[in-house]
């Protein structure tokens, strides 16, 4: 039989103090990018490119030995790694053409040229390495999710403070307003609302009673709840979220950058191709070695890729930098790729296609007046930090409606509010805590089912015992919502949502959208259904702004985040809208395949220069010098080609017919404020 052994604390027998188990373990902060070894390499390569350039003008003698050494520095790491590549089976990776590229340059005296090939290419690694870097600082983000301590009930009834990490299943723990639930549990005694949002995604909390779970990462809001421990930490539902976006980080092979997809063939083509010039003419027609094998370097050097590697990254950083200039980041070149090529995009709910917050969408009056209605459901919601007395709020002021005065304000955990208000006993609740207080329910009922049919949140005023109204409310889409979707049918881009909520309020909005429903999702289904996805063949593209969202996020192709969103949605996406616009995906996807074409032009650019100058130097028109110095045109004609998208403007202006009434502002997912909830109206 299996025996669990738990050590508290232990007696060293050097002092009269029992040493405590340690915190929370916290991820140490990384270096900046600058002390990496990337960095250094970069600013050192920049630093002595510098140092060249001003030599040039002060000291000419040191010009070429300083570049030089700028070229010894950034060569070394990249024929190393080349090196290491062709020794498992790819000779010809990218670093194997920056080194070509590079001692081709010095062999003809164009160190200048070889520096800045590798300056570029450094800068390249540096910013991929960021991204990384910051990948992995967003999985870190989710362990802060969880609170250092919990309390833990003691087999005489008491309570002790210890590390939540030292949490074991089975333990009883107490978690009181307004704290983090630090473990996996059930309920054990207790009612109220817990807001689940950064997990699950569902913007209204959840009623939870005796017999329910909760989840490690979840907030509190209302009463104390006692909970048994279902799962200790390295089981619970933020560890199970990280261990899913490391594996599925993992499982992300990295796009191929198209130069290096090209070199495949392009490179052993030419390479082919100088040594046939160099050789077959002496061998078999007799010409003079000398003169052939100086045709053969200089073809081999025509078709050096300085050009190719120059003005890919010129297209690139421009393609960014339009994107950035929009509010569009992406995480460098090989995100721009595979944008423009997704062909399905998963959005979440909550958030990303709708606003995040509830607003009240009708009032239905059944006994009395509006006015009496929402004057009662004004005061019965002030000062409560629950998202639909928000709403009830928010609408009332609209309306220019005063909240009357109430008195005896009484908090029911789980139910709603109850108060007296002008001598009435008012109570503003959910739909089951109103049906319990009434004899008959049946017009209650009656106007209730079409908005619950329809995916509304419904809270009943109830005074003296009869049913006054009900209010309904959702969380209303985003203005641009319908816009972003139909421009990406535009570009013949499929989408659908994928979301935690529940099924009624999915398909509710989903409907009007015209685009698949996935509803009640926990976030190993919306990585699951990534993956069948992509397994028929889709290139997936997966927006959201949840921590739920995070495995799926890093599963798919390409993971965009809105800008309102979580840290950890934000660090683990590879692209980031920071207005929160729906169209702005298009809009990704639109500067991708332009930056994408202009790429493909660079490279027909260059390549066809190269042509034309290897049949001039076959014939003997041309030779080395004017090999370099047209690689050296072609590069400027390339570079000028990828600043053209800097004057891209990637935001479509919206139909007549879609553009919003009202200005939308995005609204970030907060934590949940600690509060009593005693004017709560928690829906059913």
């Amino acid at each position: 039989m299996e025996t669990r052994l738990r050590v508290d604390g232990m007696d060293c027998g050097a002092c009269a103090t029992s040493c405590a188990a340690p915190e929370n373990s916290r991820p140490a902060p990384e270096m900046p990018w600058w002390r990496s070894r990337q960095g250094l390499l970069t600013l050192g390569t920049g630093a002595l490119m510098l140092c060249a350039y001003g030599a040039a003008s002060l000291f000419p003698a040191f010009e070429r030995p300083i570049f030089l050494a700028a070229v010894l520095l950034g060569l070394i790491p990249v024929a190393r790694r080349a090196w290491t590549s062709a020794r498992l089976g790819s000779p010809l990776s990218i670093e194997t053409l920056m080194s070509l590229a590079a001692l081709a340059a010095v062999s003809v005296g164009a160190e200048a040229e070889a520096a800045a090939v590798l300056f570029l290419f450094q800068v390249g690694e540096s910013l991929e390495g960021v991204a990384a870097r910051r990948s992995r600082d967003g999985i870190g983000a989710l362990i802060e999710l969880l609170p250092r301590s919990a309390q833990r009930e003691t087999a005489d009834g008491s309570l002790e403070t210890i590390a939540a990490e030292r949490l074991l299943v089975d333990d009883r723990i107490q978690v009181h307003a307004g704290e983090r639930i630090p473990a996996d549990g059930e309920v054990l005694e207790g009612i109220g609302g817990v807001d689940e949002s950064p997990l699950s995604g569902e913007s209204l909390p959840q009623v939870k009673q005796p017999g329910e779970a909760v989840f490690a990462g979840s907030v509190n809001l209302e009463s104390r709840l006692r909970i048994r421990v279902t799962a200790d930490a390295t089981d619970n539902t933020i560890a199970r979220i990280a261990r899913l976006v490391r594996e599925a980080q993992a499982r992300k092979a990295p796009s191929a950058r198209f130069i290096e997809r090209f070199a495949r063939v392009y490179t052993p083509l030419v390479v082919v191709f100088a040594t046939l010039v160099a050789v077959v003419p002496p061998l078999f027609l007799g010409a003079i070695w000398s003169e052939w094998i100086y045709r053969g370097a200089a073809i081999l050097l025509i078709g050096c890729p300085c050009a190719l590697v120059i003005s890919t990254p010129a297209a690139i950083a421009a393609g960014l930098a339009a994107g950035a200039r929009h509010g569009l980041l992406m995480k460098g070149g090989a995100v721009l790729e595979g944008l423009a090529r997704i062909s399905r995009v998963a959005f979440d709910k909550t958030g990303t296609l709708t606003l995040g917050r509830p607003q009240v969408t009708e009032v239905i009056v059944l006994a009395g007046t509006r006015e009496q209605l929402l004057e009662r459901a004004a005061a019965l919601s002030a000062g409560s930090a629950h998202p639909l007395s928000r709403a009830i709020l928010t609408h009332t002021a609209s309306a220019g409606i005063a909240p009357a005065a109430p008195d005896e304000i009484r908090a029911l955990p789980g139910q709603g509010v109850s108060a007296q208000i002008a001598g009435h006993d008012c109570l503003l609740g959910s739909l089951a805590a109103a049906r319990e207080r009434l004899d008959d329910d049946s017009a209650l009922i009656e106007a209730a089912e079409p908005q619950l049919a329809l995916g509304r949140s419904l809270s009943v005023l109830i005074e003296d015992g009869r049913a006054l109204g009900l209010i309904a409310m959702h969380d209303a889409p985003r203005e641009d919502a319908r816009a972003g979707i139909a421009a990406l049918e535009r570009l013949g881009i499929s989408s659908l949502v994928l979301s935690g909520d529940q099924r009624p309020a999915v398909e509710a909005l989903a409907g009007p959208l015209g685009i698949e429903a996935h509803a009640g999702l926990l976030p190993e289904d919306k990585q699951r259904l990534v993956r069948e996805l992509q397994h028929v063949g889709e290139r997936v593209a997966k927006v959201g702004d949840g921590i739920n969202d995070a495995p799926a996020l890093a599963a798919a192709e390409i993971g965009i985040a809105m800008g309102g969103g979580t840290e950890v949605a934000l660090e683990t996406a590879d692209a980031a809208s920071l207005h929160g616009r729906v169209g702005d995906v298009a809009a990704m996807v639109r500067l991708a395949r332009r930056t994408l074409r202009v790429i493909h032009q660079n490279v027909a650019i260059a390549v066809g220069l190269k042509l034309g100058l290897m049949v001039t130097t076959l014939i003997g028109l041309t030779g080395l010098w004017p090999a370099v110095l047209a690689d050296t045109g072609a590069t400027v004609l390339v570079t000028a080609n990828a600043l053209r998208l800097l004057r891209v403007r990637v935001i479509e202006p919206e139909p007549a017919s879609t553009q919003p009434t009202q200005p939308t502002q995005p609204t970030p997912r907060q934590d949940a404020q600690a509060h009593s909830c005693g004017s709560c109206a928690c829906t059913d």
